[in-house]
């Protein structure tokens, strides 16, 4: 097994990393079936003898393997690891972590089921013969981290022996962003792209990749100069491969600085620093500066605002406006290239997705992308010429225009649904548990919170409150002694004052907090003595009081003690909010649906009553979740069969919330298949749930615990919580040893405070 994480120059990324790729299963990808595999029947359909029948078709018609396998969602990751990111030549397997990477990027931004493929040749002949023999297996190939010029070449005999999509990303995904933002720097300038003056330094893949679209969409040829690591590529120069030598112009210049001397625009693709202020001063009226090296840019744009005020930039980095993102063009471009089972991914395609990624730019951006970028305002102008990755839009605006393009220039074997219900098809593909997660972060990003982790001298605590800091979801605190805490956080590589830490002890507010304390539970048999020591000893009703008197806009505990002991100490100084109760809940989230599951926290066995709280509880979350609420109260049992004394506590919350005039959807008591079932309606034409359930109220604690679980642990479901509603303060419980990425999870929750929010 791998020590690496062991090795004392690692720092705490590298080993977060490292365990990141490792824990709870090595590796970012899993196959999961899209057929039932319960019964010897659905054997029978999906082996022999059923699958000899898609068999012969397919043999009929090979195109029939669209209609009867993955193929049209499928792409193949491919590369030989000779040019792994900024790393160089580290060999096939050394790229797996990458294309995994890739592959799981397919499926967040477009639904696409990607598999990484490392070749292990670097002859471009073996790896062209390798690739082109098991290529018709997928619906395209994407290839990553291939060496130039060899990139060039393996491309272009790929193209020609496959008939599938084959696009290097490397070189176009590049290529088409910069283009994107070169179409809206020109619109803002008011210049024409025929009539630019472009200078390009840096001839790999992706620099000769951008020049040539560029010119596809209209950018004279004769008005293009490329300069190399040797310098001005001319008429003449010896030792050009074929790609290079197509752009050598006529001239007499030699140098980055003389040809740089009144260009419109300036793009980079080579290393740090290779665009001096001289260059940039030189330039003509509002130049064009796309200094994209990573991950330091030829010229930072803060430098570039010193000399040229006019200057409209771009890099490849996000801490800087008009980011150029691949993430922004491949997904997408291969959505819409499967959608039509294209043939190829051409030149009008890419232009298409370019033009489509403008457009999009120019459009008005949603409240909510401004705020995830922790900007109050976005808007179309030198600052804003291209999307955002994490624009939802995406995913509806782009595929469309490379479909239609794949269509009209006839490599496209279908045509795409009506627009509005392709589009409509598209935005069902977005991952709802990204999209959850993101709407969540944008809330807290616009309005930071301070919270309190109580049990702030646990490594994982610790970690998980440093996560939370950088990530920039809000102002962590920990409760702990200081002494403990920062040895722990030497030990974790985290500065010592990255955090602010609270002695409880030794609080200014400790006093105030044991009186408030005296004052709730004088009554309940609590000296005053009681009551400081409280304070002083125990985190989580000290961290309550924090909350409680204002010192903090919410807390999360429970990593190192059970949930009852936490919710106990919580309650000694937290109410529920008025006419309300307390309520656990899980987020379910899986393909196409999110599901929330409660009450798993308070109530063990509650009674009719009871249950029709916590169903106007959960609904009410629903809705500042974003969801339509349509709440089910589960049983054995559906509508009165078989019955029995649990199914008429069922039963009866409904009959309670018949005589309420509530505002959303509920029937019950119901079966958790039928509760789910489209098309229950069927069986049962009174049922008053327009469409499956989302809200599923169980009939006690241990059923709502066990369902998640079980759905978390088979892996059926991704499993957010448990969430807590319904205190007068924002407070979330994490599971006992619960991992620093839930704990994050959760603190951000406790940011965001789902008893009050709306998303």
């Amino acid at each position: 097994m791998a020590d690496d994480k062991t090795r004392p120059d690692l720092s705490e990324f590298d080993r977060e990393a490292l365990a990141f790729h490792q824990r709870p299963t090595p590796g970012k990808l899993a196959l999961q079936p899209t057929k039932p595999m319960a019964t010897q029947r659905d054997l029978s359909l999906a082996y022999s003898p059923g699958v000899a029948v898609p068999v012969k078709a397919i043999a009929a018609n090979p195109d029939a393997a669209y209609d009867y396998t993955s193929k049209g969602n499928m792409v193949a990751v491919v590369s030989n690891g000779t040019a792994i990111l900024g790393l160089g030549n580290l060999g096939a397997a050394a790229s797996k972590p990458v294309m995994e990477g890739k592959a799981v990027l397919f499926k967040r931004f477009a639904d696409i089921d990607a598999f990484d493929i490392e070749v292990n040749y670097t002859d471009p002949d073996q790896f062209v013969d390798c690739v082109a023999g098991f290529g018709d297996s997928f619906g395209g190939i994407n290839l990553e981290d291939i060496r130039s010029p060899e990139c060039f070449e393996i491309e272009r005999r790929l193209r020609e022996k496959l008939d599938i999509p084959v696009f290097h990303d490397d070189q176009h995904g590049t290529a088409i962003i910069a283009a994107a933002g070169l179409i809206n720097a020109c619109e803002i300038a008011g210049k024409k792209l025929k009539d630019l003056n472009v200078v390009l330094v840096g001839a790999g893949a992706a620099g000769l990749s951008v020049i040539e679209l560029l010119q596809s969409m209209g950018v004279n040829k004769e008005r293009c100069i490329v300069v190399d690591i040797d310098g001005v590529v001319y008429e003449g120069r010896e030792g050009l491969h074929p790609r290079l030598a197509d752009q050598a112009v006529k001239t007499k210049l030699r140098t980055l600085e003389d040809v740089v001397k009144g260009a419109d625009c300036l793009i980079g693709l080579s290393a740090a620093g290779a665009i001096s202020r001289e260059m940039v001063k030189s330039m003509a009226k509002d130049p064009i500066i796309f200094a994209m090296a990573n991950p330091e840019p030829e010229i930072r744009p803060d430098v570039v605002r010193e000399v040229r005020s006019d200057a409209i930039i771009a890099t490849g980095r996000s801490d800087f406006p008009n980011q150029v993102n691949n993430v922004l063009g491949f997904p997408y471009i291969f959505r819409g290239a499967l959608d039509v089972r294209a043939r190829t991914i051409n030149e009008e395609m890419k232009i298409a997705c370019a033009h489509a990624l403008a457009a999009l730019a120019r459009e008005d951006v949603p409240d909510e992308v401004a705020a995830a970028y922790k900007k109050a305002r976005m808007q179309f102008g030198p600052d804003h010429i291209i999307p955002t990755p994490f624009d939802p839009r995406l995913i509806t605006h782009i595929p469309p225009s490379v479909a239609k393009a794949a269509v009209e220039t006839g490599v496209a074997r279908i045509e795409p649904r009506a627009d509005e219900a392709y589009r409509h098809s598209l935005a069902q593909r977005a991952d709802p548990t990204a999209d959850l997660q993101q709407r969540i972060t944008v809330a807290i990003r616009s309005e930071p919170k301070r919270i309190v982790f109580a049990e702030g001298e646990a490594p994982g605590v610790i970690r998980a409150a440093y996560a939370f800091k950088k990530q920039g979801l809000g102002h962590p605190i920990l409760v702990a002694r200081e002494p403990i805490a920062q040895s722990n956080m030497r030990e974790l590589g985290i500065p010592e004052d990255a955090l602010e830490i609270c002695n409880a002890r030794l609080s200014d507010y400790n006093y105030d907090y044991a009186q408030l304390l005296y004052k709730r539970l004088q009554r309940k048999g609590y000296l005053k003595r009681d009551t400081q020591r409280l304070v002083n000893t125990n985190r989580n009703v000290f961290s309550a009081c924090m909350v409680k008197m204002g010192q903090a806009d919410g807390m999360v505990s429970g990593v190192t003690r059970h949930t009852k002991t936490v919710m106990d100490d919580i309650r000694l100084v937290l109410d529920p909010v008025e006419n309300g109760r307390i309520v656990g809940l899980n987020a379910a989230i899986s393909r196409g649906r999110t599901l929330l599951i409660g009450d798993v926290l308070e109530t063990e066995f509650p009674t009719s009553d009871e249950l029709a709280e916590i169903a106007i509880e959960m609904a009410a979350t629903a809705r500042r979740f974003g969801l339509t609420p349509r709440v089910a109260f589960l049983s054995y049992s559906s509508f009165g069969n078989p019955p029995g004394e649990r199914t008429e506590k069922m039963s009866g919350a409904v009959r309670i919330l018949d005589k309420m005039n509530v505002d959303f959807e509920y029937e019950g008591e119901m079966a958790a298949d039928i509760a789910l079932d489209p098309d229950h309606r069927e069986l049962y034409p009174f049922s008053r749930l327009s469409e499956p359930a989302n809200v599923l109220v169980m009939p006690a604690v241990h059923s709502a615990s066990i369902a998640t679980r079980l759905l978390k642990a088979a892996g059926a479901a991704t499993v957010i919580g448990p969430i807590t509603v319904g205190l007068e303060s924002s407070v979330q419980i994490a599971r006992l040893g619960a991992k620093v990425s839930d704990i994050v999870n959760l603190a951000g929750l406790a940011a965001y405070d789902p008893s009050r929010s709306a998303l």
